[in-house]
């Protein structure tokens, strides 16, 4: 059931994110032909004629279509995985150091399934720091995460 919830909330979280496309906002010829256009259907229609033919790709490796790699990426959109809706699960496997919600943390985080132990491990070791209270904030908890995780050699390279 659990990874049923996981993976349900890491679409719906993939589903509002947003960032400045990949060879900047004006690349491909999906933007061309719907230019001046609004609304998801239009962007939607774009995004996929560009994903299908491959031309922003091609423009972004030839500097043409309006493309341009010169731009910072940018994220303007939620955590992939929102850890305050299983704040409850995720509290429970830091405090047996394993466990499925932790195991999904762990991914969404990007950490290698060798480190993954090492993670579980320090979130396990820390759940006074991370937990301190029953009343604790979703922000006090990745908060202390982050610390942790930079406070560990092997964990501080997934926390930069």
């Amino acid at each position: 059931m659990k990874r049923i919830i996981v993976s349900a909330m890491l679409l719906a979280g993939s589903t509002v994110a947003m960032a400045e496309a990949p060879g900047g906002p004006n690349c491909g010829w999906g933007n061309m032909l719907f230019e001046g256009q609004s609304g998801l259907p239009s962007h939607i229609v774009a995004s996929i004629t560009n994903g299908t033919s491959g031309n922003a790709t091609f423009g972004m490796t030839s500097g043409t279509n309006g493309c341009s790699t010169s731009g910072t990426l940018t994220y303007g959109g939620k955590e992939m995985i929102n850890v305050g809706a299983l704040l409850d699960e995720f509290s429970e496997d830091v405090a047996r150091g394993d466990g499925e919600v932790l195991s999904a943390v762990a991914v969404s985080l990007g950490v290698s399934a060798e480190d993954r132990v090492v993670f579980k491990q320090a979130m396990h070791n820390n759940f006074d720091k991370i937990f301190p209270s029953a009343d604790v904030t979703t922000e006090h908890v990745l908060a202390s995460m982050w610390s942790v995780m930079q406070s560990d050699a092997q964990l501080a390279k997934y926390a930069s």
